[in-house]
């Protein structure tokens, strides 16, 4: 049990959302195996609100992420639906059948050589059938059976990353995995590609079912269960299953909180595979629309510049060196960014509930937010914070991360802003008693005052809320090496050092933004310029005329929630 924790369940819908949380849950996996002599505070996030505290079937005590995933066939690789942690071979050979048996033994798929190396310090697997785990603590005086510490960083290569299972290095709970066998994860056919088909699926017994016994499984164990975070791709037909899903925990846990990511992997080309871009576009409307009608909050999450057919370049982040068409580049900056504007609820001390998160930001019917992320967050040679913000004048401190363009220019209604990792002697300025100070930043006391201060500045009419952690954002291995230019302390080194770049400074931000106006209404705009009777086969997965016609209303509706006078309208 969690021991007084607002717990969070996390469900996983896809498979680029299966590389987002394989990240996600790896920078948690690191925070856990943190030194205890570190000089890092203590006690900032609280782990139990995403992990639960078990038990294997031979006494060893485990901590293992609360989640439910849902992907296709043949998208594990080497890892086992059941998973490896509470492996029992006698229970394996106990077969009640006592006739004639035969055996059809499917070829396993070789397992990635980071994995190989990491289980290799992990444990073993002993003859007597019991996992052997080389045990951590998580602090708490919990045996932490997420992973091992590994005497060396072991770095996976990108080019042996297929999929999402290939870096995980945490160990999950048997009732986290549910394939959905029907559709294939590889190959041309016997795809998840439309909304309509990932909404049937969860209309099958079968699969709604299974889905169902699992969240049971998770909530009953729960002494305060806050809500459900739910990472779900938008640009196919899991799209379809996480507005079925969202859908069963609004009528099913009425009053907890639902925020929804919607994700998009990397940019795209115009005029490669038209029928993928079409669904695409298609998906992530039908998929906003339906979603925000059913979670307290939805975010789309992608490195692309545009919702739109047409493309655009991908993000610039000045300290980041990526390939956007790298899933394994993309998710890991992502859950970087998720792992910092989730901080409000996962807090020790004084959280935020997602409720109050939501009630915050969604405001006369703005279900719709965006995310922005500076990534890592910069200080020059001897700044101090208030420093850094005022050379940023009325720049957007943070890069944007939902495909709504440049914030520029925009109205913010509402905003969560949290900024981590920072020095503490960095948050207040350090200029010398009785010199005259520069800006209004300078003479606050504290860092929360810096912090607050400027975003009332940069928005005075918005509601703003603001959190300022010690606690920076972790990026060891397997995490991509993206920047190596940032001190631990988040100062820009000219010569940085071997191991600089571990834990890293991130300032995050959700907003409801006036941008949303625009964006929402262009992609209204695109769908009706649409000639529907070349993708028939988009409607055939199940999805009606009138259906189109009305979320067409919806989207315009949506959109005008976020009128502004200030707004960058046409």
């Amino acid at each position: 049990m969690a021991g007084g924790a607002r717990e969070v369940l996390t469900l996983q819908l896809g498979h680029f959302a299966g590389f987002v949380g394989a990240h996600w849950w790896n920078q948690q996996d690191a925070a856990l195996r943190e030194p205890t002599d570190t000089q890092e505070p203590p006690g900032e996030l609280c782990p139990d609100v995403l992990f639960r505290a078990g038990r294997t079937l031979h006494g060893q005590e485990t901590y293992t992420p609360r989640l439910i995933l849902m992907d296709l066939k043949g998208s594990l690789s080497s890892l086992k639906q059941e998973s490896g942690l509470y492996r029992d071979r006698q229970l394996d050979a106990a077969i009640a059948w006592q006739g004639k048996l035969t055996t059809h033994k499917e070829e396993l798929h070789p397992k990635n050589p980071y994995l190989q190396d990491l289980l290799s310090v992990e444990g073993v697997l002993s003859s007597d059938g019991l996992w052997r785990v080389k045990s951590i603590s998580n602090g708490k005086g919990l045996t932490a059976l997420t992973t091992a510490a590994t005497p060396e960083p072991l770095v996976p290569t990108e080019g042996s990353i297929r999929v999402w299972s290939d870096f995980l290095r945490v160990h999950l709970h048997p009732r986290s995995i549910c394939m959905i066998q029907k559709y294939n994860h590889d190959g041309e056919a016997g795809r998840l590609e439309a909304f309509g088909q990932g909404e049937s699926v969860l209309k099958e017994p079968r699969y709604l079912e299974e889905l169902e016994d699992r969240l049971h499984f998770y909530v009953e164990e729960c002494d305060y269960l806050q809500g459900f975070q739910v990472l779900c791709d938008l640009h196919d037909g899991f799209s379809g299953v996480g507005a079925k899903a969202a859908e069963l925990l609004h009528d099913e846990y009425s009053g907890r909180g639902i925020i929804t990511w919607g994700l998009l992997p990397g940019p795209y080309a115009l005029g490669q595979e038209p029928q993928k871009n079409i669904y695409r576009l298609l998906n992530t409307a039908f998929g906003l629309v339906h979603l925000s009608a059913h979670s307290s909050l939805v975010c789309p999450l992608s490195l692309g510049g545009s919702l739109g057919l047409r493309p655009e370049p991908p993000v610039n982040f000045p300290h980041l060196r990526y390939d956007a068409t790298l899933p394994f580049h993309c998710s890991a900056i992502l859950a970087t960014a998720l792992d910092t504007i989730t901080v409000p609820y996962r807090l020790y001390s004084s959280p935020l509930s997602m409720v109050h998160l939501a009630d915050m930001l969604n405001f006369s019917g703005k279900k719709v937010v965006t995310a922005g992320a500076s990534i890592p967050f910069p200080l020059g040679p001897s700044q101090s914070l208030p420093d850094t913000l005022m050379q940023l004048g009325g720049a957007t401190p943070w890069t944007p991360l939902s495909a709504c363009g440049d914030p520029s220019g925009t109205h913010c209604f509402a905003q969560s802003v949290v900024l981590r990792g920072l020095d503490k002697a960095c948050h207040t300025s350090r200029l010398t008693p009785g010199t005259p100070l520069p800006s209004l930043l300078h003479a606050c006391t504290t860092g929360e005052e810096v912090l607050a201060q400027y975003l009332q500045q940069q928005q005075p009419r918005a509601r703003s809320s603001s959190h300022l952690l010690l606690t920076p954002c972790k990026v060891v291995p397997p995490y991509p090496c993206l920047s190596s230019s940032l001190s631990q302390q988040g100062v820009v080194l000219d010569n940085p050092p071997a191991g600089a770049g571990e834990s890293i400074p991130v300032l995050g931000a959700l907003r409801s933004s006036s941008s949303l106006n625009r964006t929402l209404g262009d992609l209204a705009k695109e769908l009706t310029k649409l000639n529907l009777r070349r993708w028939a086969s988009f409607m055939d997965a199940g999805v009606e005329q009138d259906d189109l016609g009305e979320l067409l209303q919806e989207l315009c509706s949506l959109a005008q929630c976020y009128q502004h006078g200030d707004s960058l309208m046409d």
